[in-house]
């Protein structure tokens, strides 16, 4: 008996458990949005874990702000809406700036204190067009933005403010005024950034102020400036690998702006100010200004706006040619190391022995 006793409990307790499983399966919902219904409307009514699947062309403006969404486009469209909807991410006062897909923590936008990262929401799939941005995460953990388009967007493609382990994963982004991708503000960012295209913006891919993360396999082409790290706007930045990407032809024109305070044409990979950045294995070719430009080169490493210099950056084992010139340092900072490159012209003279 005591022996039966103990299946029983066993068996009791197995089923408690696969029980207890399944009901916090069940919990998790999927919900489609078909073309005429609102992403909006299904998003305010899902729950932590739910995934949200979206087919066709949508005009209208989204934020998410529940941990653990998913928003997955099938085919799916997002497009500017004539009259915006007032969400967490829209000013009225602002009208005229327009984010396509919002992801929102709490936080206080007069100081930037993050007082809660909304967690691990995922938007893949989409085509994003005509927006100030097209996707934005502010004070979002663990992020991820996969498989989507963001062409002609007025400032950014895809970008995070205040946030940490953001994912941009295998996304396209072009016509955007200033970045087609963008970590900014992001001291802790841990980001990673893979398998993207970035073309025909002002940036390619903008790191500001933020440390730690790895851009690894992306193909910028086409933009003003391919990959800046740019520090003393307001913070510093740094502590990022850029590895196996390819960086070519980023001969495209912009003139002096307010993103942009001199004109710009003709950088592959820039370290304003950046610290302990490992440059590698990257392929860097024909990057060549087509018009006045501050800066140019292959890889640049110089002073920031605001007079820090580099420090400790690493540029070794990369593939640099037909640039104007390969490297490019103003001799400031200390421990910038420049080491087996293949490349045929520097200033100055002779960092690519």
């Amino acid at each position: 008996m005591h022996r039966s006793a103990q299946l029983v409990f066993a068996v009791a307790a197995a089923l408690a458990l696969v029980c207890a499983a399944f009901a916090g399966t069940a919990q998790a919902a999927t919900r489609l949005v078909g073309p005429g219904a609102s992403i909006q409307a299904a998003v305010d009514a899902a729950q932590s874990g739910d995934t949200i699947i979206v087919t066709g062309v949508h005009r209208e403006n989204v934020a998410i702000a529940t941990d653990r969404i998913t928003l997955r486009g099938v085919g799916a469209a997002l497009e500017r809406p004539t009259t915006p909807t007032a969400n967490e991410c829209f000013d009225p006062e602002t009208p005229a700036d327009v984010n396509g897909i919002c992801v929102l923590g709490d936080i206080d936008f007069n100081t930037g204190e993050v007082r809660r990262e909304v967690q691990d929401v995922t938007v893949s799939g989409f085509s994003i067009h005509g927006f100030s941005e097209g996707i934005v995460a502010i004070g979002a953990h663990n992020a991820t933005f996969a498989n989507n388009i963001a062409d002609d967007n007025d400032e950014y493609g895809i970008t995070t403010f205040f946030s940490t382990g953001t994912r941009m994963l295998f996304n396209r982004a072009s016509g955007s005024d200033e970045a087609g991708f963008y970590i900014g503000d992001s001291p802790n960012a841990n980001a990673t950034v893979i398998g993207n295209e970035s073309f025909d913006n002002l940036f390619g891919i903008l790191i500001r102020s933020s440390e730690h993360g790895t851009l690894a396999g992306n193909y910028v082409h086409g933009n003003c400036a391919g990959i800046p790290i740019l520090a003393d706007i307001p913070g510093p930045a740094g502590l990022f690998k850029v590895t196996a990407n390819v960086i070519s032809n980023n001969t495209k024109a912009c003139p002096a702006s307010e993103d942009a305070p001199f004109p710009v044409s003709g950088v592959g990979v820039a370290l304003l100010g950046a610290t302990g950045v490992e440059v590698t294995h990257n392929v860097i070719t024909g990057n060549v200004p087509s018009a006045e430009s501050q800066l140019s080169g292959g890889v640049v490493v110089a002073t920031g706006f605001g007079g820090t210099p580099p420090t400790d950056n690493h540029v070794q084992r990369n593939a640099l040619l037909g640039n104007q010139p390969d490297l490019f340092w103003d001799g400031s900072g200390t421990g910038n190391t420049f080491r087996a490159n293949l490349c045929r012209t520097s200033t100055p003279a002779g960092l690519c022995r």
